[in-house]
């Protein structure tokens, strides 16, 4: 029996599968965009909802890689997207939001995150993300790459939600980040959980794996997934290799397995700069 997909409800309403569809390094070859779309719709049917893409991703690729793959299905996803920087400022984070819109082919993003901190004034950057809540063209919106004093930059504004680099290598939000997040229940959403597929060559991780009859790149995700305000969204470029990212929820990980990954890759001590690629 496949496990059912655990969910994290939003305040305003949506309640999302917390592993989903990454779509970073999609739309940038033209020969790979069947496969992607393939992939996408595949995680679709397995009920991974949530689909993470941006701007920036294959400068605009990506999204039209979505836009393909959701055609006719727009009302079971959960879209997030992002928008660079240089998009934050009152006058351009519309023309951003509505290029998005177009290439996505739909009206409206359900999160719509500014991709990590720029120049402009993070209070103007709020101001046009809450005006485009106002006209319809966004549910919510949040952040990526914030660190606590970027977070607490925005005061009291309504942030849906904080998308940093998190995995079994990079554990450095455990100190401080994730605890002021889950205080201010502010849900983490893990990019790059199998550190860009480096996980799933770590020897220690790989004969762990082993033992519990998986992959080390399932064990991985299923670390991430044992924790409840953490969303999860690897990338996967086909079919088969979604359908392996599913299985990870069928994976659970008892004591001892929980004390041996701490073991291989121990949780953080100290405050350290906030990591990103």
């Amino acid at each position: 029996m496949t496990t059912k997909i655990s969910t994290w409800s939003f305040p305003d309403g949506p309640t999302v599968p917390r592993l989903g569809l990454g779509t970073w390094r999609m739309g940038e070859a033209a020969g790979a965009r069947a496969a992607e779309v393939a992939a996408l719709r595949q995680g679709l049917d397995l009920g991974m909802t949530l689909v993470d893409t941006a701007e920036m991703y294959g400068e605009g690729g990506a999204e039209e890689v979505v836009g393909e793959a959701i055609r006719g299905r727009r009302d079971e996803v959960f879209l997030v997207s992002k928008f660079y920087p240089h998009n934050a400022s009152r006058r351009r984070v519309p023309a951003a939001c509505e290029a998005s819109l177009g290439r996505l082919g739909v009206e409206q993003i359900d999160l719509y995150l500014l991709h990590w901190r720029g120049g402009v004034p993070l209070e103007e950057t709020a101001e046009a993300l809450e005006r485009l809540v106002a006209h319809g063209k966004i549910r919510s919106w949040g952040v990526s790459n914030f660190d606590v004093s970027d977070l607490e930059g925005l005061g009291e504004a309504p942030v849906a939600a904080n998308q940093v680099l998190y995995n079994l290598e990079r554990r450095g939000i455990e100190f401080d980040l994730l605890p002021w997040s889950r205080k201010r229940h502010i849900p983490t959403m893990a990019y790059s959980p199998v550190e860009q597929g480096r996980l799933a060559k770590h020897r220690g991780l790989v004969a762990l794996a082993r033992s519990l009859g998986t992959t080390a790149a399932q064990v991985a995700l299923a670390w991430l997934l044992r924790q409840p305000d953490i969303l999860v969204i690897p990338k996967a470029s086909n079919p088969e290799h979604v359908k392996l990212n599913r299985a990870a929820l069928d994976i659970t990980l008892d004591a001892q397995a929980l004390a041996e990954l701490d073991r291989l890759f121990p949780a953080p001590t100290r405050k350290s700069s906030l990591e990103m690629i």
